[in-house]
């Protein structure tokens, strides 16, 4: 019972962590933003594009964190959007578009074609996601934040009232 009282407190103090990262709200919702955009293309990639997490965040100038709770985000996520990205890939591939390499066999061709569409459609869908998410992180972590100001300014007024009566 002790220990998950301890991992309990972990996740919260972590969580708190993430919530006063230097730099403010926007590099918070921007490395969910990219932890999201890069788990949507992950999988057909087998794991290699997780990679990319780095070099765009430091690109963007987004929290590491922040992209790790995005990367996990979208591994639940992931399993119904993988229906999307298929769809959009198809609407943006040709109808004719196949892959074709001579020496493979037709069902190896037809997985990597599958593969392929996962990866587009992934990459189109995380960028759309990375943007939804943004703004709505974005202002929540600030409400944290003046609600966190607020009421450190509210104990601060309690205290100086406390020391002017005694």
């Amino acid at each position: 019972m002790k220990r998950l009282r301890k991992i309990g407190r972990f996740f919260k103090y972590q969580y708190v962590k993430l919530l006063r990262a230097k730099g403010g709200a926007s590099v918070v919702a921007m490395g969910f933003a990219v932890g999201l955009f890069v788990e949507m293309f992950n999988l057909p990639t087998y794991g290699t594009s997780f990679l990319l997490v780095f070099p765009l965040n430091f690109l963007f100038r987004g929290s590491f964190a922040a992209a790790l709770v995005g990367f996990l985000f979208g591994k639940m996520i992931y399993i119904p959007m993988s229906i999307l990205n298929t769809k959009m890939a198809g609407w943006v591939l040709p109808k004719h578009f196949v892959v074709q390499i001579s020496f493979l066999p037709n069902w190896i061709n037809h997985a990597l074609l599958l593969n392929l569409k996962l990866i587009i459609g992934g990459i189109i869908d995380g960028a759309i996601l990375g943007l939804l998410f943004y703004f709505p992180i974005r202002y929540s972590v600030n409400a944290f934040k003046r609600k966190r100001r607020e009421k450190r300014r509210l104990n601060r007024a309690k205290m100086d009232a406390n020391a002017v009566l005694e």
